[in-house]
C-alpha cells in the first residue's frame, strides 16, 4: 500500500514565501505571535457550513470520490495557511516562510475557497462571494500577504494530492457464493462501491491496512450466532422487538455520519469560543482522522468481503451454524449499503470523531444533535462517547450490521484517532 502523503518530502520556493515539506502532525501550539481576532474561528466554520451543503447538494460530488477527501483537503489547506501566518503551531504538510505581516483570516479563507473551487467549479460563483464577504474589512497589505499564502498552500496541497489514487475507476467486485462472502444485497442488488478507496494513499496513516481489525469470527461459533441473532430479531423491518427509541435511532443517524460529526464539531467550537488556531487545529486533525477512518475501514471491508445482515439472515440455514435460522423473506428496516459489512462504518467514524473531539474539549460535553435524515428531531447526550455509541450501534436495529461490525468499527476508529493525534 503506497505511504502516507506526509511521509513525503517537498521544496518549494518562490514569490513572497518558502515551503517545506512539514514531518509534523498537528499537536497544540504555543500562544499566536500574531493577533487573531476573536471572531476568527467564524472563518473556518463559514467554509465547513459550505463544503457541508455541497455534498449535501444531488450531483455536486462525484459519486465515486469519497466526501472525506474534501474534508481533509478544505481543513488541512485552511489549518496549515493558519500556521503559517500566525507564526504559530505545527503544519500538516507546508512549512510557509511568509514575509511580513499576513492576516491568518486572509490565508485560510483564500485557502479554503482555492480548494474548493477546484473540487467543485460549479460553484465558483458562490464561494467567490463568501470569500470575498470573509477579506473585506482586513487592511490591505495583510490581506494581501495572506492571500498569497493561502494560494500556495492550497496549490501545493492539491498538486500533492493529484495523483492520490481517489480518481481510479473503481473494480468490479465479483459476488461472492460462499457462506459469509459479500454479495449485492435487496431491493436494488447494486454493485459494491468505492472498491478503489483501499488503494487511496492515506493523509496520515503510513499504510491503510495499518490497523486492520482480525479476522472475523467462524460462521460456526456462538460469537457469531448470538450478533446475527440479535440482527435478526431486531433489524427486521417487522420487528416486534426493536423498541420505539431504537427505531428513532435507526432512522436519526442513517445520513452520512461524517456529517454529523461536522455538525457536532461546528456546535462545540461555536460553543467553547474557540479562536482561529485553535478551530483550524481541531477541524483539520477531525477531518484527516475522517479520511484515514474511511480508507482504512475500506481496506478492511475488501480485505474481509463479509456478507450484510439481509443476505446472512436470509441464508442462515446454509451457515454450518445450528444456534441460526434462515428467514428467506427477511428484510431490514434500513436499505443496506452497497458494500461488505466488516468492520462498520459509523461505528469506525463516529467512534473517532468522539476521540478528537474528547482530546480537545474533554469528554464531557453536553450535546444536541440534529439529523439531515429525521427532520426536526434532536437528541442529546452528555458526552462525546455517548454520541459515538448511539451512531454505531444504531445500524443493528436499522438492520445492516451485527455487533461483530460494530466492536470492530469501533476498535478501528480508535486506532486511527489516536494515530493521528499522535502524529
Amino acid at each position: 500500500m503506497t505511504a502516507s502523503m506526509s511521509r513525503r518530502q517537498l521544496l518549494v520556493t518562490g514569490g513572497a514565501a518558502a515551503a517545506v515539506l512539514a514531518t509534523t502532525g498537528l499537536p497544540r501550539p504555543a500562544a499566536a505571535a500574531t493577533p487573531i481576532r476573536p471572531g476568527g474561528a467564524d472563518v473556518v466554520l463559514a467554509w465547513n457550513r459550505e463544503l457541508l451543503a455541497i455534498v449535501r447538494t444531488p450531483g455536486l460530488q462525484p459519486a465515486t470520490v469519497h466526501p472525506t477527501r474534501s474534508f481533509a483537503l478544505l481543513h488541512a489547506a485552511m489549518h496549515d495557511a493558519v500556521v503559517a501566518t500566525a507564526d504559530s503551531g505545527h503544519p500538516y504538510l507546508f512549512t510557509l516562510e511568509v514575509r511580513g505581516h499576513a492576516a491568518p483570516e486572509a490565508a485560510a479563507a483564500q485557502a479554503a475557497h482555492d480548494v474548493l473551487a477546484a473540487l467543485y467549479p460549479s460553484r465558483s460563483a458562490e464561494l467567490a462571494t463568501l470569500l470575498t464577504g470573509q477579506l473585506a474589512g482586513i487592511p490591505p497589505d495583510a490581506r494581501d500577504r495572506g492571500v498569497r499564502a493561502g494560494r500556495l498552500v492550497a496549490r501545493l496541497l492539491l498538486g500533492l494530492r493529484a495523483n492520490d489514487g481517489s480518481a481510479a475507476v473503481p473494480p468490479v467486485l465479483a459476488p461472492g457464493t460462499a457462506p459469509g462472502e459479500y454479495r449485492p444485497t435487496p431491493p436494488a442488488f447494486a454493485p459494491a462501491v468505492f472498491t478503489h478507496w483501499p488503494a487511496v494513499t492515506p493523509f496520515v496513516l503510513d499504510q491503510a491496512g495499518q490497523f486492520r481489525p482480525g479476522p472475523y469470527p467462524a460462521l460456526d461459533s456462538a460469537r457469531y450466532a448470538r450478533a446475527l441473532n440479535e440482527v435478526a430479531a431486531t433489524g427486521r423491518d417487522t420487528s416486534t422487538t426493536r423498541t420505539a427509541d431504537q427505531t428513532v435511532q435507526a432512522r436519526f443517524w442513517a445520513a452520512p455520519i461524517w456529517n454529523y460529526w461536522n455538525e457536532i464539531a461546528q456546535s462545540v467550537v461555536a460553543g467553547s469560543r474557540s479562536g482561529l488556531i485553535d478551530a483550524a487545529r481541531v477541524f483539520a486533525q477531525l477531518n484527516l482522522t475522517f479520511a484515514d477512518a474511511v480508507i482504512a475501514f475500506y481496506e478492511a471491508k475488501y480485505h474481509y468481503r463479509i456478507w450484510r445482515p439481509i443476505t446472512a439472515v436470509r441464508l442462515a440455514a446454509d451457515d454450518g451454524n445450528p444456534a441460526t435460522d434462515g428467514i428467506p423473506d427477511w428484510s431490514s428496516l434500513a436499505t443496506t449499503p452497497a458494500d461488505p459489512a466488516y468492520p462498520g462504518a459509523h461505528s469506525v467514524v463516529a467512534q473517532a470523531g468522539a476521540r478528537v473531539l474528547s482530546e480537545e474539549y474533554g469528554p464531557n460535553w453536553a450535546l444536541e444533535v440534529t439529523s439531515e435524515a429525521l427532520p426536526n428531531v434532536v437528541r442529546r447526550f452528555d458526552t462525546f462517547q455517548d454520541a459515538a455509541d448511539e451512531a454505531g450501534l444504531s445500524r443493528i436495529p436499522a438492520g445492516v450490521h451485527t455487533r461483530l461490525d460494530h466492536d470492530a468499527g469501533r476498535q478501528l476508529g480508535l486506532d486511527v484517532a489516536e494515530f493521528v493525534l499522535c502524529s
